[in-house]
């Protein structure tokens, strides 16, 4: 399913880049708002900080909300306290776009992560452009050459990049190539199992001062407790708030967990 959805995201990007070269999209970028700086608004802190996503649906859920508009739900999780927003851009599975990130952007000050299924140049540049603060670049769909280039690439473009690991070998490719942001995703991108117990087993392998990240399976304040506990600097949550009837109770709830 990795790469499925890492295929199909780049074949979207490459017809999209028929229409806009790299060469004009560039220059789209050079006049983009400088970005945020992602890495230390997720820095480690007293309390957990959240990452509040964007997400319509996923490949594992199907449907999971309704959302008419991106920029209104970002607004609540900005108003809510949320560190950084996390908008879908993935468009076959996760029914999210790069329309979704612009308007988010217009909408809120907070730092933005694209969260897409990345590995090309092209695809940096267009986060870059479209507002985002922060890219997802996952260890288990590149190769260790392909990681430490857009990983410099992105850098050099001002982004913030936040590494996804899956496993111990994945969490210490992170750390050699100097990644400052690493996440630990409880679901399996093969086979969309969740392993609560991961992060707190890979936790130790982190070098000081890398901001560690748990992405997946929290439901509620106890799963939050959880992974503060296990060590977590940052929650990156979407499923929850989504579905909730209230999601900047749950934003402040989750802040709140020292």
């Amino acid at each position: 399913m990795l790469d499925q959805l890492t295929a199909g995201a780049r074949a979207d990007a490459e017809a999209r880049q028929e229409l806009l070269p790299f060469a004009q999209l560039d220059k789209i970028a050079e006049r983009a708002r400088v970005p945020l700086d992602g890495y230390s608004a997720l820095s480690p802190t007293t309390h957990v900080r959240v990452i509040a996503e964007i997400k319509r649906s996923s490949p594992s859920k199907g449907s999971l909300a309704s959302i008419d508009s991106a920029a209104n739900l970002a607004e609540v999780y900005a108003d809510a306290g949320a560190d950084a927003i996390s908008v879908l851009t993935e468009e076959r599975k996760f029914g999210g776009s790069l329309d979704d990130l612009r308007a988010v952007r217009d909408a809120v000050d907070v730092p933005l992560l694209r969260k897409d299924f990345i590995s090309s140049e092209y695809q940096l540049l267009e986060a870059r452009a479209f507002g985002a603060d922060v890219v997802l670049l996952i260890v288990a769909a590149l190769s260790p050459l392909q990681l430490k280039g857009l990983h410099n690439f992105a850098e050099s473009l001002g982004l913030a990049v936040l590494v996804e690991t899956h496993s111990e070998d994945e969490v210490r490719l992170a750390m050699d190539i100097g990644s400052q942001l690493v996440g630990v995703n409880a679901r399996d991108l093969s086979t969309f199992e969740i392993n609560r117990n991961l992060f707190g087993a890979v936790r130790h392998l982190f070098d000081k001062g890398v901001t560690a990240v748990a992405e997946s399976a929290v439901e509620g304040v106890d799963d939050v407790s959880a992974y503060r506990n296990a060590g977590a600097d940052v929650v990156l949550v979407g499923e929850a708030l989504v579905r909730a009837q209230d999601p900047a109770a749950l934003i402040t709830q989750f802040r709140k967990v020292d």
